[in-house]
């Protein structure tokens, strides 16, 4: 089953007196429920751009991008708003994690945007996400007691809290040492399989991209599928 799809995207910006600059250029990609996608890229391919169309963060100058067979165009933005915070968790580089609140209040902080149920049972939904991502006893530790492995652990439970159907990990080990990105990798590839995520890495090391099961290079803003072989050795 299909969850996202673009066709022919392409991104570019007025640039004053000079050619629209062309980021990206007739993107097509197809992300089915429960997939592992990696996309390789070095700086200045076009990453960041496709990361913001990919979350509904912002619009692409020509082509289509469909979530659930549904354009994202069709949406009006508070509407767009409420899927993007519902269905898409972001996992960045930097943790971005709020200083002077717990593990447990940072994990919270999405699900004051819920209604219903899921609002009222924030404190329990954020402790059972630390708990299972094993920082069950780590709840009440502000960031700064937190080693680096352990903070993009609580930046992945708060991605990962409402339950979101498409996850979008920007360079997620880039500020970690090997032995602690592979092992995050582990776990988020874990997590969102346990819970039938899509999961799409977007990422300059070769080695994380490797992990996934299908693999893309991103380069001069087109988007080529490669094998895992040339994944690796890249």
């Amino acid at each position: 089953m299909t969850l996202l799809r673009l066709e022919k995207v392409t991104r570019s910006v007025e640039l004053p007196d000079e050619s629209p600059l062309e980021i990206l250029k007739g993107v097509d990609l197809e992300v089915s429920v429960g997939d592992h996608v990696s996309i390789v890229g070095r700086s200045g391919s076009g990453k960041s751009t496709l990361l913001n169309l990919l979350g509904m963060l912002d619009n692409p100058t020509s082509g289509s991008i469909y979530f659930d067979d549904r354009a994202l165009s069709d949406y009006r933005s508070g509407a767009r708003d409420r899927k993007r915070g519902k269905d898409i968790g972001f996992i960045f580089q930097q943790f971005n994690l709020l200083p002077g609140r717990t593990a447990l209040e940072n994990v919270m902080m999405p699900l004051f945007y819920a209604s219903g149920r899921e609002f009222l049972a924030r404190k329990r939904l954020a402790t059972r996400m630390l708990e299972k991502i094993g920082l069950g006893e780590r709840l009440d530790y502000m960031p700064e007691r937190l080693s680096g492995g352990e903070q993009q652990r609580v930046a992945i439970a708060r991605s990962l809290v409402r339950g979101p159907r498409l996850i979008l990990a920007d360079e997620p080990t880039g500020a970690l040492d090997i032995e602690t990105g592979a092992a995050i990798m582990a776990l988020l590839d874990e997590v969102a399989e346990q819970s039938g995520a899509a999961l799409i890495t977007i990422t300059h090391d070769a080695n994380i991209a490797a992990l996934a099961r299908r693999h893309y290079r991103l380069d001069n803003g087109v988007l080529t599928p490669v094998d895992a072989s040339v994944a690796v050795s890249a």
